[in-house]
């Protein structure tokens, strides 16, 4: 290790990502330690990250716990004590690492929450309760993992944890400086991911309705942290009617989206859509177990057309 270095080791969670990937390892190059845990990429992702000189892992999903983030963090061998965990199409400024390096010899903390700043068709989205986004993304590796909400199980979701937070053993804190979250992809892949995640959504949803057992989770407070709040509020929303309609007016009209201009207004029709996909896949997981027909049912069906038949040949 050199003296310029921070010590940190970095984890980026990789699929097919050639296009965030440079952006992204450029601004991790003052950490000590670079690790990408890539899913068999068939793009140039894996050529991207040898070139940049990080250490490359291949990881394979079995389909059940844990994931790809869970799985690093036990299996890698990182020599670092502190772990910042970035995303391909996140990037860590240069006034980021500088309070890293000062906020990681603070015996305090076992970790803290990094807040982003969300970029959507060239604008920051400011409004529409998307800042600040608060995300425990440092932290001592022997201190954090993240949560299970027993959504492994969900087919077309991915093997990366997305929207689950990490469980720290101690106390954690907030720094001052953004993360920048900036995806160089098309509009395609932004609802391609989120058809995925609306798949994760509903189970979540389904879980809360039917009171599935929360230890091990960050659990969900109004008097916690930024996270617990946001689990205790989703509690509530999960519960109400006309969800499609409802997130547009609080992100576009409430929470001021109309500030953020045309892109502001594209973004909260989409998170409209997005509430939209969500309830009809926890209808279909309700009602059809997660099928868009149940095939019981059609058995029967074509059980009875059959004897309807035999009968009316039988009968002529």
């Amino acid at each position: 290790m050199t003296s310029s270095k921070i010590p940190v080791s970095v984890l980026i969670p990789a699929k097919n990502e050639e296009r965030n990937l440079p952006a992204c390892l450029e601004s991790v190059a003052r950490a000590d330690e670079i690790f990408v845990v890539d899913s068999q990429s068939s793009d140039r992702s894996a050529e991207i990250v040898k070139s940049y000189g990080a250490n490359l892992v291949q990881f394979h999903f079995n389909g059940r716990w844990p994931k790809k983030k869970n799985w690093s963090l036990e299996n890698l061998p990182f020599r670092n004590d502190w772990i910042l965990i970035v995303d391909c199409d996140e990037r860590i400024t240069n006034e980021l690492w500088d309070e890293i390096a000062t906020a990681i010899k603070d015996q305090k903390y076992c970790g803290y929450y990094l807040n982003r700043r969300v970029f959507f068709l060239g604008k920051w989205i400011r409004h529409g309760g998307k800042y600040p986004d608060w995300n425990m993304r440092l932290f001592k590796h022997k201190e954090g993992r993240y949560e299970n909400l027993g959504t492994e199980g969900v087919r077309n979701t991915g093997d990366n944890e997305v929207h689950e937070h990490v469980v720290l053993t101690g106390d954690a804190g907030y720094l001052k400086n953004d993360m920048i979250h900036e995806d160089f992809r098309d509009l395609f892949h932004w609802i391609e991911r989120h058809n995925r995640y609306s798949n994760w959504e509903a189970r979540v949803y389904y879980n809360v309705l039917t009171g599935k057992d929360e230890s091990g989770t960050i659990g969900a407070s109004f008097f916690g942290d930024a996270v617990q709040r946001k689990r205790f509020l989703k509690k509530i929303w999960v519960r109400l009617p006309f969800k499609p309609l409802l997130r547009f007016i609080l992100f576009y009209f409430i929470q001021l989206g109309f500030l953020d201009g045309k892109a502001g207004y594209i973004y909260g029709k989409l998170l409209s859509q997005y509430e939209y996909q969500i309830g009809a896949k926890l209808y279909e997981l309700k009602n059809f177990g997660g099928q868009l027909n149940i095939i019981e049912n059609i058995e029967k069906t074509t059980e009875s057309q059959s004897v309807a038949q035999v009968d009316s040949v039988s009968s002529s």
